[in-house]
């Protein structure tokens, strides 16, 4: 069982992920909101709930955007390692999101799917992580 610093900080990198969450549901909810913005905050909600499990687990992790790096962190029993979700096009959001470039905006159909998976890895990651004692 992780130390109490260890508890407290897991439990702050997933309420930082709560945060992201919620903020993307409300953008999402916003016909005004520019659907780039609901893909960052979904892509920085999945993010942080892994890496609070990775906190968790007291595994370094590099400091990058790379959900399937942050993925294959993780142990082969918890939930997220055994779907077979695309992370490829959630990663993307980390940048293509916040910067123009050689891609296209993002649109309503891509924030709903990074609405969606983002929702989806969250709920993976704090079932797992309530499984394994942390209070969530």
């Amino acid at each position: 069982m992780p130390d109490n610093e260890t508890l407290s900080e897991a439990l702050r990198w997933l309420r930082y992920a709560t945060e992201d969450l919620d903020s993307a549901k409300m953008m999402a909810a916003n016909d005004d909101a520019p659907a780039r913005h609901v893909c960052w905050f979904a892509q920085q909600a999945a993010e942080k709930a892994i890496k609070a499990a990775l906190v968790y687990l007291q595994i370094d992790f590099p400091r990058q955007h790379d959900l399937e790096v942050l993925r294959r962190l993780l142990p082969r029993d918890w939930r997220l390692r055994g779907e077979s979700v695309d992370l490829e096009d959630l990663t993307e959001w980390s940048v293509e999101a916040r910067y123009p470039g050689l891609w296209p905006d993002a649109a309503t159909p891509d924030a709903t799917e990074a609405l969606r998976k983002a929702e989806h890895i969250f709920a993976l990651m704090t079932k797992d992580l309530g499984q394994r004692g942390l209070m969530v």
